[in-house]
């Protein structure tokens, strides 16, 4: 049995026992895997289709395959491969695949393989059929296929295959005729039977209701049905065939289907002729459906959405050839919904169907109302395709019918270019429009209401005409007269198309447009009875230019000045070429009309042009005259319209000049000729209007006139202005306000002509003096308390107007007429009173617009006058006084406006070839720079202005002078100021016009602003307090009587001034001082102390600016320098004193400190030696030189010469930033060293830097200041050293010897200061050399200056016993060149110092103890890291016993340095045990700490250390201070306590006894009483050892002589002899002290013990060295070395 994989191609054949194998496997499938069953079927496909197989073979497989779908139902992969069996079976056999569907399936379906098999050999066109099969196949197919679907209502998705493939296929075969009826096994009528058969079991047994593949292609069945059943059966299942689609379409089955079958439908029922009753009744709902599926929405990508719509346009078509009556209305009811699909849908019908209706007159109105319904609605969706429909109408004559007009009006509405259409909605219009007549399109298009539509109209009309010209009918321009009623006239079309081009991009197109259509329509024969032919030569000539001219430009870059003139040259030279006077009538009358009727202001004034070019060209003068009297006769109440009537007027002048003058003339007599004016007749309120109207017209064509005039109406203008005159003084109307206005109003527009005309200056006007006068009349005649009208305004317009004008006004007359108006227009009210008085808001702006521009005209009309006469500019000005100082702000505002707009004109003439004389320069820039301070804020910035203009004339006429010398002229100095600079800014203004002032005239300034001073007016006083203060810091050095000045100030500062003008006087004091120093500074120096607070406030200011500063320093330090370099005498000078007390204000409230800084040096040694000096001096007690204020509340702080003069020396520092030295003076107690005569060299070397804080913590001057600083310190006191004065020495040595703590200090000085410091200390005064050594401490700071120090340790070493201050320092610099030394040989110099060093640890004076400790700890630290060996080892053990007993000592500093030292030692000798104890111990454990260390000192197990300590401390014991005595002996006490005493031989225990026996008689009691304690205490610890031994001793002793065994000695000694020879003295005294109880020892020994074992020498030499001497040092012990 095969049921493996392991079946291969090779083991295939073609026998039938392979075959009986394959059957075998399959029918066992349900043993096989999936994988073997695939492999098994894929091999059977492959060899099927390869191999030509036995129709009983064929056979037996197939019954195997299906046998196997049936039981085993496979899906996926097995399924289709079954199935691709199948057809390859079938392939061979057809027959007996399909013969399958016979078989009995017990009520069920055949397997889904079997069914898709049998379709799609249906559907196969090349299967052979030789034998018959295909007969068997069609017959055999369609009656099982229709077998199985009547078993259910369902039916799987294979089924559908099968019959949808069979009935294409009886339908194809059916379709080849007659002829192939052989070879079908059924014929026409059976397929028709059973065809119907087929939709009435689908119709009965299945549920097609729903959306599912299922009703899809049940659709796709019953279309091909129709064709194939008979028409009677189908037109009876048409009711139930609508009923079924209607229902499916609620369903939402793809339209495509739906509309697919209504076609079928359609064209079934069509081609049997007659669709029959049914399908009439149900029309409504078919085409409903239909529609339905016309307004789903066509998707390019979807080919079902594009053939569905394509389908029901077909079922349409369709219908309308069965039931057209009936069809149309149903179509048409479409069209008329409110539902833009639909509509749209309908719309697509009839142009589909449209063709095949007969076209009747019913039909054409019934079509035009359902479209202009349409139209009404204006549904947006609908306006393509309505556009395409009436298209299509329009090739049927439709638009020619009544209702047409209302189409076109559509269409044309559509295209207009303002509406945002498409592009194709655009290009649709135009092709409608191309199907109108063209003189009906140009009507169309000159219609004012389809402005918008012009460019489309245009466009097509040219078209049309272009075309109409092609096909040799010439569109005459003259033949749309021929019916004026219907088409527009020649001379209406040309002046619409010249206005329209007069905006060429208007819409982008307008102009181009025009003039293309006008070029498309002109003459170019000469037929015509009216156009001369010249007109189309001219048009054709023009014409191309301009359009050229507009395709070169655009809307931004083309003149549209010059384009207009190029239209008007135009249309003039195409009236000269017309020459017909009836043609050009006609013409004017219609430019007439539309100027009436026209409202856009730009065409409007150039159709006034068009008129005035049209009428000069006429040469017939009657209708001149009649054309002007009836342009003046037409409306005129807009500006524009008055402009374009006087602009038409002008062109026509220039050729008809008297005849335009005499009507105007005649015109005229309506002002003033009572009986024949027109005005009197209209109505009351309207007349007055009227009369200024008519006025204005006048004056503006007279001025027009006058511009376009070449000189001849000049000869006319006397005459005019006569006239102009008399119009006022003879008006039929009464002169009220608003006569007035109108008629000045209309005169200033003449004479604003007239004034600008070249021509007009070579004539004489004897009538100009009358008019001027008369404006001057009608000014006075204006109201003072307001400003009601512009009368006054446009009065000194006119003036101005006339100012150049012949005859000039004299000088009396110009005074006059500036007092006219200053007076009408200073005086007038504040603007907000003028405001408060208007009604309403609106009128309130008026108002101030009007008072402004009056103001502007006031300003012209002075500058007309200065122009005239240059040199009369200080006459306007001191016209203007009045106003100027007058009380109300308004008058001095206004007039100080005057003036600055008066000088800053004449500053921008640039023409300074005349003098302008300034004879009051001084009193016009004190009042100008006093303005600048005025109350009001914009008369300081108006007056700012007028002294910027002031100085720009005074510095042109300077370099004007200078340039006429021949000197070199500045250029650039005025852009140094401006009006900016000036406003608010006296100072400014002074200093601007101080060079142009004398000495003398600089001092009266002074001296006249001071008194300005004491002004009740803040303002005004604070402006002379700047003006004095400017003046004197741009030329103070050329004052003169400066004493006069300085007591001046000084006597107003004492009086009551505002603060502002105070401190501004304080400034000018300041500013003074600062220029005259050497007399100004004396003379307050010289005020009795203590000042009072305007002296105090003086020498505060003088702190304040950096140039005073310095002055004023330089010149105090010069005196304080002098004073103190002189022999000192006892008498107290006070005048250093008050420089203190002058330099403790200025240094106070410093803002210069870079002028403090550029100083310091000097100023610091000045001050500290002032302070020397002064604490040297027999100050009075009480003394107060300076008395501080305090703050609210409290009492002023009084100051006497010392500690004002120590104050100072604070401030210098605060004032050059560095406030780290004076708080570092505080933290220090500097300032207290200072203070004293005795400790203040140490004051000044603590201050520079402190030695006593640690070597790399800088403090002081060196720390705070930068290194330049101390440089220029250093350079001062190097002078000093050896100064005559003994303060300046002391002060100079001490700076010197700290600044050498900075290393570039040191650097700089190189060898020789160490000869001055050496040289210092070996001078006998004591503060000298510790000066000395405080610089050679400093100095071995630096790398390699401790080498070269080296050589000076024995000279340091020799002052260890000096003086306390001075072995300090000698300490410190031993320190310091042993801590700072590098290699070994600082261990040499340590040992070589540590025998006068170790004294010093147990000196009476704590200073020097401190010091020592100290020094010994950094040396020890130091020496620590060259790992010092057994010499200087042996040299550090000396130093244990002196550090021990110093730290019992009850000063919290020499335990605390005792520690540190303690420390250090253990870190050196390795005891690190006891290293954490030293480094904390405090005054209340020292003790404690004194006993841990002597018990770790016995508990070392080194008796001899032990012993050679407790010796040490012998010495101790005669010590003259009780303190080390008493130390001594606790620590003898404290180790014996620890000790083992009954193991200590007997002789030394003795010696102790008898060292601390012999301070029983000790002077103070308490260490008798410590003695006695002691030695109570030792022999306690012998006798309690001695008790607790003694039966052990007896015992062993017996054991012993029983043996005959010596007894060992057991006993310990406690000392040793170690003779090293010593020079100190002190240990010399210990050892005569100790000499006699030691020879007693050494008898009482010799005689003693004879036999004991252990000899310790071997003669008296050496027994008696048994001892150990004061000379002989502990040897190495400890734990461990390190």
């Amino acid at each position: 049995m095969v049921g493996s994989s392991d079946i291969t191609d090779r083991e295939w054949g073609i026998s039938g026992k392979n075959i009986e194998d394959i059957m075998e496997a399959l029918q066992v499938a349900d043993q096989l895997s999936t994988d073997n069953v695939l492999q098994t079927l894929k091999l059977l496909k492959v060899k099927i289709l390869n191999n030509k197989m036995a129709t009983s073979l064929c056979q037996k497989v197939t019954d195997t395959i299906v046998d196997y779908l049936r039981t085993m139902k496979p899906q996926g992969e097995l399924e289709e491969l079954c199935t691709g069996i199948l057809m390859a079976l079938g392939f061979q056999s057809p027959g007996i695949v399909i013969f399958k569907l016979w078989d009995r399936w017990h009520n069920n379906l055949p397997p889904n393989c079997l069914l898709i098999a049998v379709g799609r050999l249906i559907f196969f066109q090349g299967c052979p059929d030789s034998e018959g099969r295909a007969r068997i196949r069609n017959q055999a197919s369609w009656t099982q296929s229709i077998k199985f679907p009547a078993l259910r209502l369902g039916c799987s998705p294979p089924w559908h295959t099968v019959l949808k493939a069979l009935v294409i296929s009886v339908r194809k075969h059916l379709d080849l005729g007659t002829k192939e009826d052989e070879i079908m096994d059924i014929t026409q009528e059976a397929a028709s039977l059973k065809a119907y058969l087929t939709l009435r079991l689908l119709f009965n047994r299945w549920s097609l209701k729903s959306n599912n593949k299922v009703t899809e292609q049940a659709l796709v069945i019953t279309g091909h049905l129709f064709f194939l059943m008979p028409p009677s059966k189908l037109k009876n299942q048409v009711n139930r065939l609508t009923r079924w689609l209607m229902t499916l379409i609620s369903a939402k089955v793809i339209p495509f289907y739906i509309s697919q079958c209504i076609c079928q439908l359609t064209e079934a029922l069509a081609l049997s002729g007659y669709g029959g009753i049914n399908l009439e009744s149900q029309l409504e709902n078919i085409i409903g459906m239909l529609f339905e599926q016309l307004s789903e929405t066509v998707k390019d990508s979807d080919s079902l959405s594009v053939q569905n719509h394509s389908l029901a346009l077909r079922s349409f078509y369709n219908l309308i050839q069965l039931y057209n009556d009936q069809v149309i209305p149903l179509i048409r009811k479409n069209m008329q919904t409110s539902d833009p699909a639909k509509i749209v849908s309908a719309l697509q019908v009839f142009m589909h169907v449209f063709q095949e209706v007969p076209q009747t007159e019913q039909l054409q109105s019934e079509v035009m109302h359902s479209v202009i319904i349409m139209i009404q609605e204006d549904l947006k969706p609908v306006q393509k395709a309505l556009l395409n429909f009436i298209e299509m109408l329009g090739q049927h004559d439709y638009l020619a019918l009544p209702q047409g007009n209302f189409i076109i009006n559509y269409v044309i509405r559509l295209s207009e270019s303002d509406c945002s259409n498409e592009e194709d909605i655009q290009i649709l219009c135009s092709k409608i429009l191309q199907m109108v007549s063209l003189p009906k399109l140009i009507t169309l298009a000159c219609q004012p209401s389809n402005t918008l539509a012009f460019v489309l109209l245009s466009k097509t009309a040219t078209k049309m005409a272009l075309r109409a010209r092609s096909r040799g009918q010439v569109p005459y321009l003259s033949s749309f007269h021929l019916s004026p009623t219907q088409f527009i006239s020649p001379q209406k079309l040309l002046t619409h198309l010249v206005v329209l081009s007069v905006k060429p991009y208007r819409e982008g197109e307008f102009g181009v447009s025009s003039l293309r259509l006008l070029y498309a329509l002109h003459p170019i024969t000469s037929l015509h009875p009216i156009i001369n032919s010249s007109v189309g030569q001219l048009w054709m000539k023009k014409i191309p230019q301009m359009l050229q001219i507009l395709d070169d430009h655009t809307e931004k870059n083309l003149n549209q000045e010059e384009w207009e003139d190029r239209l008007l040259q135009f249309s003039s030279q195409s009236l000269v070429a017309i020459d017909d006077d009836s043609w050009l009538e006609q013409l004017i009358k219609i430019v007439l009309e539309r100027i009436n009727y026209f409202s856009d202001d730009e065409e409007k004034a150039f159709l006034y042009k068009f008129f005035g070019f049209t009428l000069r060209t006429s040469r017939n003068m009657k209708l001149i005259k009649m054309m002007i009297s009836s342009i003046l006769q037409t409306v005129h109440e807009e500006l524009q319209e008055r402009e374009g009537i006087a602009v038409a007027l002008s062109i026509v002048s220039m050729k008809h000049l008297k005849i335009v003058l005499d009507q105007l003339q005649v015109y005229s007599a309506v002002l003033t000729d009572k009986d024949s004016s027109f005005i009197l007749k209209l109505m009351k309120e309207h007349q007055r209007r009227e009369w200024g109207l008519v006025c204005n017209i006048i004056y503006l064509s007279y001025s027009k006139i006058i511009l376009e005039s070449k000189g001849d109406i000049f000869t006319h203008l006397d005459g005019i202005l006569a006239m102009v005159l008399q119009h006022y003084h003879n008006c039929i109307m009464e002169k009220d306000k608003n006569l007035k206005l109108e008629y000045l109003d209309a005169l200033t527009k003449l004479t604003n002509i007239l004034s600008s005309h070249p021509m007009a200056f070579q004539f004489k006007f004897p009538q100009k003096l009358e008019i001027v006068t008369f404006m001057m009349e009608l000014i006075r005649e204006e109201p003072l308390n307001s400003i009601s009208s512009s009368i006054r305004l446009k009065a000194m317009n006119i003036i101005i107007d006339f100012r150049k004008l012949h005859p000039l006004m004299e000088l009396e007359e110009r005074t006059e007429l500036l007092r006219t108006c200053y007076k009408s227009v200073l005086c007038l009210p504040p603007t907000e009173v003028l405001q408060k008085e208007a009604s309403s808001l609106q009128e309130a702006q008026a108002t101030v617009d009007l008072f402004r521009e009056t103001l502007q005209s006031l300003l012209r009309l002075m500058e007309t006058l200065i122009v005239e006469m240059p040199s009369r500019i200080q006459h306007c000005l001191e016209l203007l006084d009045t106003w100027l100082n007058s009380q109300k702000d308004n008058e001095r505002e206004r007039a100080m406006w005057c003036a600055a707009r008066i000088l800053g004109f004449t500053a921008k003439m640039n023409n300074f070839g005349m003098d302008i004389e300034f004879s009051r320069l001084g009193r016009l820039v004190r009042l100008l720079a006093l303005r600048c301070q005025d109350p009001v804020d914009n008369i300081c910035f108006l007056s700012a202005q007028a002294v910027y203009s002031l100085y720009c004339i005074l510095l042109l006429q300077k370099q004007m002078g200078r340039k006429k010398q021949g000197l070199w002229e500045e250029e650039g100095k005025n852009e140094v100021y401006s009006a900016n600079v000036f406003y608010n800014n006296t100072f400014e203004i002074a200093k601007a016009f101080a060079e142009y002032f004398t000495k003398m005239q600089l001092t009266t300034l002074v001296l006249t602003a001071m008194e300005g001073l004491t002004d009740s007016r803040a303002k005004v006083s604070l402006a002379a307090a700047q003006l004095m203060s400017a003046v004197m810091k741009e030329r103070g050095r050329d004052m003169i009587k400066i004493e006069e000045v300085v007591e001046g100030i000084l006597e107003r500062l004492n009086s009551q001034l505002e603060p502002n003008t105070k401190e501004e006087t304080v400034r000018a004091m300041c500013l003074l001082a600062g220029n005259n120093t050497h007399t100004v500074v004396p003379m307050l120096l010289n005020k009795t102390l203590p000042w009072d607070r305007t002296n105090l406030a003086l020498w505060k200011a003088f702190g304040n600016q950096r140039e005073t500063t310095i002055s004023v320093l330089q010149l105090l330090i010069g005196i304080l320098e002098r004073l103190h370099s002189k022999e000192e005498t006892k008498e107290m000078a006070f005048q250093p004193v008050a420089v203190t007390c002058a330099l403790y204000e200025m240094l106070s409230g410093s803002l210069c400190q870079e002028a403090v800084q550029e100083l310091y040096p000097r100023l610091l040694l000045a001050i500290l030696c002032h302070l020397y000096w002064v604490i040297e001096q027999n100050v009075p007690q009480k003394m107060v030189v300076y008395s501080k204020e305090g703050g609210p509340g409290s009492k002023s702080k009084p100051f006497d010469p010392t500690s004002c003069a120590l104050e100072v020396v604070k401030l210098v520092f605060s004032a050059a930033a560095y406030d780290g030295v004076v708080v570092y003076g505080d933290q220090h107690c500097c300032w207290d060293l200072l203070s004293c005569p005795r400790f203040y060299y140490i004051g000044i070397m603590d201050l520079t830097s402190n030695s006593w804080l640690p070597v790399f913590h800088p403090s002081g001057i060196v720390k705070t200041c930068e290194p330049a600083i101390l440089h220029r310190i250093l350079n001062l006191v190097r002078s000093l050293l050896y100064s005559s004065s003994y303060h300046w020495k002391i002060l100079a040595r001490a700076f010197y010897a700290q600044l050498l703590w900075h290393r570039s200090v040191a650097q700089t000085l190189g060898q020789d200061l160490l000869v001055n410091l050496i040289k210092w200390v070996k001078e006998p005064n004591l503060i000298m050399k510790e000066v000395g050594l405080r610089g050679i401490s400093n100095l071995a700071l630096h790398p390699g200056q401790a080498e070269s120090l080296k050589g000076q340790v024995p000279f340091l070493k020799d002052l260890l016993k000096n003086e306390a201050r001075v072995t300090v320092q000698a300490v410190k610099s031993l320190r310091n060149i042993i801590c700072h030394g590098k290699g070994e040989d600082i261990k040499v110099v340590f040992c070589s110092i540590s025998k006068q060093l170790c004294p010093l640890i147990n000196d009476e004076r704590d200073q020097v103890k401190i010091s020592a400790t100290s020094a010994l700890s950094h040396m020890l630290r130091h020496i620590d890291k060259f790992k010092p060996r057994l010499t200087t080892r042996r040299e550090i053990y000396t130093f244990l016993v002196p550090l021990l007993l110093s730290i019992q000592d009850n000063n919290t500093e020499v335990v605390k340095a005792c520690g540190r030292a303690l420390t250090e030692w253990t870190n050196v000798i390795g005891w690190s045990s006891l290293t954490q104890t030293f480094r904390h111990i405090t005054l209340s454990d020292h003790i404690q700490v004194l006993e841990e260390t002597c018990k770790y000192l016995v508990n070392t197990s080194k008796t001899q250390l032990v012993g050679d300590l407790l010796f040490q401390s012998f010495g101790f014991l005669k010590s003259s201070q009780s303190f080390l005595r008493a130390a001594a002996i606790n620590f003898i006490a404290l180790t014996v306590k620890k000790l083992n005493m009954s193991q200590i031989h007997e002789d030394d225990v003795e010696l102790l006894q008898n060292a601390i026996g012999n301070l029983r008689n000790d002077p103070v009691e308490s260490i008798q009483s410590l003695v006695n304690t002691t030695l109570k205490k030792i022999d306690d610890y012998i006798n309690f050892r001695s008790i607790s031994t003694s039966r052990m001793s007896q015992i062993s002793n017996n054991i012993l002589k029983v043996t005959g065994i010596k007894n060992p000695e057991r006993k310990k000694r406690l000392f040793r002899s170690v003779k090293r020879e010593r020079d100190d003295d002190d240990n010399q005294k210990i050892w005569r002290w100790l000499q006699s109880p030691l020879n007693s020892l050494r008898n009482r020994y010799s005689g003693r013990v004879k036999d004991i074992p252990h000899k310790l020498g071997n003669s008296d030499k050496s027994t008696g060295s048994q001892v150990p001497t004061s000379e002989s040092p502990p040897t190495e012990a400890g734990p461990a070395a390190k």
